[in-house]
C-alpha cells in the first residue's frame, strides 16, 4: 500500500513540474474573496473559492483583452496620422 502511494506522489509531482506554467491572474484575488463570501453565506468556502478564482480570471483575462485592443488602436492611429515614432 504504501508503494503505491509513494508511486503515486512521484508521479504527480512529475506531472506538476512537467506542466507549463499557469497564469493565476485575478485567480488568487478572486478565489480569496468568493472563499470568503461562501464562509459567511453557509460555509461553502471551497465552492465560493472555485467560483471566485473562475470569475476573477475571467475579469482579469477581460482587462487585458481591453488593455491589448487599446495599444494596438493607438499603433494603428499613429501609422494613419505618419507619427511612426521619434524622428532624429
Amino acid at each position: 500500500m504504501e508503494t503505491i502511494i509513494a508511486a503515486s506522489a512521484l508521479a504527480l509531482a512529475g506531472f506538476a513540474f512537467a506542466a507549463p506554467p499557469a497564469g493565476a491572474a485575478g485567480c488568487l484575488s478572486g478565489g480569496a474573496v468568493g472563499a470568503a463570501a461562501g464562509h459567511f453565506a453557509g460555509h461553502h468556502a471551497v465552492v465560493g473559492g472555485l467560483a471566485g478564482c473562475a470569475v476573477g480570471h475571467h475579469h482579469a483575462n477581460t482587462v487585458a483583452r481591453h488593455q491589448r485592443e487599446e495599444q494596438h488602436n493607438g499603433i494603428d492611429q499613429a501609422r494613419a496620422s505618419g507619427n511612426t515614432g521619434p524622428q532624429n
